[in-house]
């Protein structure tokens, strides 16, 4: 199982970007899906989180900004970041919950990171 994430880069404040993050291999199910990010000096943490339902969940520094959505089609998660700051500027990553079979449990699986940089 691979995770694959995409559409960092370089925005200006109050820009936006959409990054995604598709889950390919042998994938029997996936439950929750997030991303998380990492700034120099900080600590690793939980930008949005997304069940299976549809259900989501939002840091609180990210609220009414961020959007995370997900097409369970294409395995894929979503998070579409608007009106960004400088303090956005982090790697991101994506994570989900797969289980490979019927009988296997969930296990946490990670992306690479991509990396967002909001500065003029």
């Amino acid at each position: 199982v691979q995770l694959q994430a995409s559409g960092g880069g370089l925005v200006q404040p109050g820009g936006s970007l959409r990054l995604s993050c598709a889950a390919s291999g042998s994938i029997f199910s996936i439950s929750d899906m997030g991303w998380y990010r990492q700034a120099p000096g900080k600590q690793h943490e939980l930008v949005a989180a997304i069940t299976s339902g549809g259900s989501t969940n939002y840091a609180d520094s990210v609220k009414g900004r961020f959007t995370i959505s997900r097409d369970n089609t294409k395995n894929t998660v979503y998070l579409q970041m608007s009106s960004l700051k400088p303090e956005d500027t982090a790697v991101y990553y994506c994570n989900a919950e797969i289980r490979t079979g019927w009988r296997t449990p969930f296990y946490v699986h990670w992306g690479q990171g991509t990396l967002v940089t909001v500065s003029s």
